[in-house]
């Protein structure tokens, strides 16, 4: 029988609904380690290469761009964000990488969007997302940009819309959770918002896990994430939503979860070999690279870059 959390339980999480079978073990390698050791980034895929945009260094926060290519597990440095941010959000369309919110130096939330041309190295101001905040979540459904949740002087359950054909944002349902610091992912054309906290107070991790539909701009609850955390990152592949890391009272997570929407149930994956918060997790090709993120809650550091291989179901 599978082990369920002591989250899990006293959030009252049915175990039929929330928990099924283990998947075969999948297997954890390190690759090159980034150029820079940071927290608080954001990432995504764009042609197959992995870009880490942003965060904080031991300097405070930064601008900067890097580019992993998995096929030639190297690294190299390309044009800096213009204005430096931490805790944005990023999702990879149509051959663009596309960055929304964050904080500015001092904490303030931002408003700013843009896009960065890979083969241009250029990056390019795109229309202000409506509500200026941090700690959000973004992803890529049907060619568009799907940013929900975060904080500014509170938290916010703002879903706004993104198109990049015509440079314009729409407001949606907002997040029936409002939270920071959580994750997101699509499946079947479909949003998933996950885990996080609320106040931007670790001691107040959150396990909800709620569903938005762009078809009928509705949303439901889902089975809650087994172990509450916030400080995450998520990575779909073949239909299925892996959440990573975290942080808490205790300290940082090396929990890996899976969630099966069709089933609606998670399971359990070999933990990360290192517990980390702040980081990006991105999928391609099979395998989920695990990048950057704070060792320990607060203000820490890694350049590490680690691999969960998937197996081919």
């Amino acid at each position: 029988m599978a082990r369920v959390s002591l989250a899990a339980l006293l959030a009252g999480a049915p175990l039929a609904a929330a928990w099924g079978a283990a998947p075969a073990p999948g297997i954890w390698t390190r690759r090159a380690p980034s150029p820079t050791r940071r927290t608080e980034v954001a990432a995504a895929q764009v042609g197959g290469k992995i870009y880490v945009i942003g965060g904080f260094d031991q300097t405070g926060t930064v601008g900067t761009t890097e580019e992993y290519d998995p096929a030639t597990d190297a690294w190299r440095t390309r044009a800096p964000l213009p204005e430096p941010v931490n805790h944005a959000a990023a999702v990879g369309i149509g051959g663009r990488l596309f960055v929304v919110g964050g904080y500015g130096e001092g904490w303030a939330a931002v408003d700013a969007a843009w896009s960065y041309d890979p083969a241009a190295d250029r990056w390019e101001r795109r229309a202000p997302v409506p509500t200026a905040r941090g700690a959000l979540v973004a992803a890529a459904i049907g060619g568009k940009v799907y940013a929900a949740g975060g904080m500014a002087r509170g938290n916010t359950g703002a879903l706004e819309v993104y198109d990049p054909a015509t440079d314009r944002w729409e407001r949606r349902a907002p997040m029936p959770t409002p939270r920071d610091h959580h994750a997101a992912a699509e499946a079947g054309g479909r949003l998933y918002a996950i885990g996080g906290r609320l106040g931007g107070d670790y001691r107040r991790n959150l396990n909800a896990t709620e569903e938005y539909d762009p078809a009928t701009d509705r949303w439901r609850a889902r089975a809650p994430l087994p172990t509450a955390r916030s400080g995450i990152a998520a990575a779909a592949w073949a239909g299925r939503i892996l959440v990573f890391g975290g942080e808490g009272p205790a300290g940082t997570f090396r929990e890996v979860e899976e969630y099966d929407p069709a089933a609606d149930r998670w399971h359990s994956l070999p933990p990360m070999p290192a517990g980390r918060h702040g980081l990006g997790a991105v999928a391609v090709g099979g395998r989920v690279y695990v990048v950057s993120g704070g060792p320990t809650p607060g203000s820490s550091f890694s350049d590490l870059n680690e691999v969960l291989a998937l197996d081919a179901r």
